[in-house]
């Protein structure tokens, strides 16, 4: 975060100052996060009505705040403008969430490992989680790339890498395997598929030749008994001829 920004920021919800207000101590905070403050302030005294005491969250010096409550103490309008400038210009360089309307993303969230904004923190998903500021969580994290390179250096990665490459080797030594049992397999499966392939033309080799027997037994005793059908019609209609004739001569002449 530029320095700048973070001199627009609060220090209580670390968001752009919204309605800033100055304490007595000349502290500026944003007037709700005041009215927060002075809700779980446990020096809050019923016999004292007219005046709330308050522990400034920077210098830690107790102030009163007037029984009209925040909207009683004065306004930063020299911040309030500055900020009004800022917000109008363009901070395309500066990161800001998405799920809060131009808010920098200007804390780290340790639990979720991810930049935040103020209002993530406050009344955001991130509430209550725990927070550091971006250089410190830079140098940590920085540090522990640091650490981790030193550990993948070392005589552990070395072995790291000898193991990978002896699994690689098992790997396709297995492999290897596999394909020779392929090769196996669809040769075994050629051969029973070629002797099945001649045994299935024996059989049908087989099996015309018995259909040829077949023709051979029955086409003459099937072809003598139509001749003898084909006498029986002839004789049968040279009866009924005779039959109906009414003359002599007709009757003898067919013999």
């Amino acid at each position: 975060m530029h320095h700048f920004e973070e001199e627009l920021t609060c220090s209580i919800c670390y968001s752009i100052f919204e309605d800033p207000r100055v304490l007595p101590c000349s502290h500026t905070f944003c007037r709700n996060c005041l009215e927060g403050v002075i809700q779980l302030s446990s020096n809050f005294s019923i016999w004292r009505p007219l005046r709330v005491p308050l522990k400034c969250p920077n210098c830690r010096t107790v102030v009163e705040i007037p029984a009209a409550g925040t909207e009683s103490l004065p306004i930063n309008f020299a911040l309030k403008a500055i900020i009004e400038k800022y917000q109008q210009e363009d901070h395309s360089d500066v990161a800001t969430c998405s799920e809060h309307y131009r808010q920098p993303l200007n804390v780290y969230c340790l639990l979720d490992r991810k930049l935040v904004c103020g209002h993530c923190l406050t009344i955001g998903k991130h509430n209550g989680h725990p927070i550091d500021d971006l250089q410190s969580a830079y140098l940590k994290e920085k540090e522990t790339s640091g650490k981790l390179l030193e550990q993948l250096t070392d005589k552990h990665w070395t072995d790291v890498c000898l193991l990978i490459e002896k699994l690689k080797e098992q790997k396709s030594q297995c492999e290897g395997v596999v394909q020779d049992d392929k090769k196996v397999v669809v040769q075994y499966f050629k051969k029973l598929s070629d002797t099945l392939e001649r045994k299935k033309q024996a059989l049908l080799t087989a099996l015309d030749e018995i259909n040829t027997r077949i023709s051979e037994e029955y086409e003459p005793q099937i072809e003598k008994l139509k001749k003898i059908r084909e006498e029986h019609w002839s004789q049968t209609g040279w009866s009924l001829a005779l039959l109906y004739e009414t003359s002599y001569f007709g009757f003898y002449w067919p013999l």
